[in-house]
């Protein structure tokens, strides 16, 4: 396994994240443990959850399987650089949601309580709150830092603007701010080389790519529907996205074969490559896969196949940062 730090910080990280998702609606309890067993097996410490993952209201499902781990012992949670968020509904009641002091507070400890550890490594903030002033937001944080029950903080689905403004507010109470962004990231989505990875980059947060695969686009699907397989690439977003991008995917996959990479290999070692970013985030449901994913940390691109995947994949743009990449 590779390690690097987490943007700015002394923080070593592997350079692929365990998503963990799919633990409870999709993957089973003891089957989520072993999972979890093989990353570290594989040296995979980064771990990433949300206190909404499980899909029911307050349950906080996946951070409670992911507890129940820890509480194996054998050195886990010691191991584990761990990463949870706030934000999402956790109740019906108005003030069980969003970035309010009061929910950010409460929220982490029910995820101390659920995780059953005593500290989160990386609290992310799940999305941006319109509503609520940094102020509270870091004052909040600051407590929980100071208690020693978060130790780094991080952004998700933030905008580029979203990060000045909050590492603004973080520099006036002489805070550290923001570490990392968590960002939908993949060569069929590049929106945030406009403005969130040139913002990330000044500020020193390192970027965590989410959907890397973009829902299994990347990964083969067309090769697997041929095979009878490839469930996920046949419904919702992803189904919608395979009748769009359907001539790239198909070219991208011929391209692939030329190289002898797997597609979801060269997807993620694409993200690899790209700057400021720390770590994708992988989300397997089975042994195998979390085993077939590594095969990206083997992943060399030269400048002939990075130019031939922005044919396939074009940036936003002229390309790069904005305003460069739409305008003189």
């Amino acid at each position: 396994m590779e390690y690097t730090n987490l943007g700015r910080t002394g923080l070593s990280v592997s350079r692929l994240c365990l998503g963990t998702m799919n633990f409870g609606p999709q993957t089973s309890e003891p089957d989520s443990f072993a999972v979890m067993d093989r990353a570290l097996e594989h040296g995979i410490n980064f771990f990433d959850t949300a206190n909404v993952y499980g899909w029911q209201t307050g349950e906080g499902i996946t951070e409670q399987i992911i507890g129940r781990w820890f509480a194996q012992g054998g050195g886990r949670r010691d191991k584990v650089v761990l990463a949870t968020k706030v934000y999402g509904k956790m109740g019906e009641w108005p003030n069980e949601q969003g970035l309010s002091a009061r929910h950010i507070v409460r929220a982490c400890e029910d995820s101390l309580r659920r995780l059953q550890t005593d500290v989160i490594d990386l609290y992310q903030m799940h999305h941006v709150s319109r509503v609520t002033p940094w102020e509270e937001i870091w004052q909040a944080m600051e407590t929980l830092v100071a208690q020693g029950k978060v130790v780094y903080v991080g952004s998700s689905n933030f905008a580029g603007w979203h990060i000045g403004q909050a590492q603004a507010a973080a520099e006036r109470r002489n805070f550290l701010g923001l570490v990392s962004e968590q960002s939908i990231y993949n060569l069929l989505t590049r929106h945030v080389e406009l403005e969130v990875v040139p913002a990330a980059q000044h500020y020193g947060l390192g970027i965590i790519p989410w959907s890397p695969l973009h829902g299994g686009l990347l990964s083969g699907v067309l090769r697997k529907m041929a095979e009878g397989g490839a469930a996920r690439g046949t419904s919702g977003r992803a189904a919608e996205g395979l009748a769009e991008h359907r001539p790239a995917i198909e070219a991208y996959e011929k391209f692939c074969a030329e190289l002898g990479h797997d597609p979801a290999d060269v997807a993620l070692g694409w993200l690899l490559s790209r700057p400021g970013v720390t770590a994708p985030i992988i989300g397997p449901r089975t042994l195998d896969q979390l085993d077939r994913s590594l095969g990206a940390l083997d992943v060399r691109l030269d400048e002939v196949t990075l130019a031939r995947l922005d044919e396939l994949f074009p940036p936003v743009g002229k390309g790069g940062p904005g305003p460069e990449a739409w305008a003189w």
